[in-house]
């Protein structure tokens, strides 16, 4: 494509280029090619007149006939009488067995006088109504489905157990009490030894007071650092308020969610 900027008449214009041609891809070739030739020939040289080089010339007695090809009817319609029907030692090999007559006996020589009819009746009057299936409709064109599959019925409340506290529930309560009990006996053992004495509320309030107290002052000095932070020796104050910070809270929360605190007398 033509740069539009440039003027139609340009010097550069009347250097020669090189044409630069792009190679063709190879011919495609199938791998079935020789053995098709092969074929070929071999096929080619027994068709080279009209037809089949061999073939018998039929005798001009032996020309196509009237009805040649009705010949399989005929015969079909050999079996046939005047009337269109099979004769009777055909028909009979094809007909099934009579219906027994009155007078006969049964095969297995069993009689009943049980009247079916009576029967019937009886056992449709004494059965028990099928109950239908209970169902919910969802949509204004009657699409049923059915109501105990739906999640609708309230099942799992009319269970014995329902509403007890489940097994593994109170295990794990047993187990956190008795973890709890051991403990306890652990601390009045120590007690007794004189190994640890057990900090009053007085003291636990004093301990959290001074606590806050020294987080307010870190706060306090955090909050008057420089808004920029662009020597290391800054950045690493920073840095030491927050950690200092984070275990001040750390010790807060630790004493308040802790009424009994016990300290080493060591």
């Amino acid at each position: 494509m033509r740069d539009m900027s440039a003027p139609v008449e340009n010097i550069y214009n009347l250097i020669p280029k090189e044409e630069i041609r792009v190679p063709k891809p190879p011919r495609y070739t199938s791998t079935f090619r020789d053995s098709v030739k092969v074929e070929e020939q071999k096929n080619k040289a027994s068709h080279k007149t009209m037809g089949p080089a061999k073939v018998e010339v039929p005798s001009p007695k032996e020309y196509l006939q009237k009805h040649t090809h009705e010949a399989t009817l005929a015969q079909k319609s050999a079996f046939l009488d005047s009337t269109g029907r099979a004769p009777r030692f055909l028909a009979e090999d094809r007909k099934r067995p009579p219906v027994p007559t009155r007078t006969e006996q049964p095969i297995m020589g069993v009689q009943t006088n049980k009247s079916f009819l009576k029967t019937n009746v009886a056992e449709a009057v004494m059965a028990v109504p099928k109950k239908p299936l209970p169902v919910y409709v969802d949509t204004k064109k009657g699409d049923k489905h059915l109501l105990e599959t739906s999640g609708l019925v309230p099942k799992y409340t009319k269970r014995k157990d329902y509403g007890s506290t489940p097994e593994y529930l109170a295990k794990r309560n047993e187990e956190v009490r008795r973890a709890q009990e051991e403990y306890d006996e652990y601390v009045r053992e120590r007690l007794r030894m004189g190994a640890m004495k057990q900090l009053s509320e007085a003291e636990r309030e004093n301990v959290l007071e001074g606590l806050r107290k020294n987080w307010d002052e870190l706060h306090h000095e955090y909050q008057g650092l420089s808004v920029v932070i662009d020597t290391p020796l800054k950045k690493a104050h920073k840095e030491r308020l927050e950690a200092e910070m984070r275990q001040l809270e750390r010790d807060i929360d630790v004493i308040e969610r802790h009424k009994m605190i016990y300290i080493a007398n060591n």
